[in-house]
């Protein structure tokens, strides 16, 4: 009895920290492809950087929480002669579930600018 006890304990544990990984991962993959979604839309022609951070918080909005997308921004750069957008967020990794503390995430995603080419 005290075997199946111990045993089941560490089994429960384990998938535990197996779905908060999971979660994790699912939270920083929905902030990647919401970022490069957003740069994309942001890099069209005629299109301005306020358009990557409304189409970035919009996605991110509607997959997740608005908590998520509070720091969303833009800035152009340049790789080998060519001019980017980058959306970079910053968000809350989910440490327990989606509440209890969290610590910070940052990724971006970039597109060409067609006015550029």
């Amino acid at each position: 009895m005290v075997d199946f006890v111990l045993v089941g304990t560490l089994v429960i544990l384990l998938f535990a920290a197996l779905l908060q990984l999971a979660l994790a991962l699912h939270v920083r993959n929905i902030l990647v492809d919401s970022a490069a979604e957003g740069a994309r839309a942001g890099a069209l022609a005629g299109a301005s950087d306020a358009a990557a951070v409304d189409r970035t918080r919009y996605l991110i909005d509607l997959a997740l929480s608005p908590r998520y997308s509070r720091d969303v921004t833009t800035r152009r750069v340049e790789v080998e002669g060519t001019v980017l957008l980058q959306v970079d967020v910053v968000a809350a990794l989910p440490l327990f579930g989606l509440a209890g503390p969290a610590r910070e995430l940052a990724v971006s995603g970039r597109a060409v600018l067609e006015d550029e080419l």
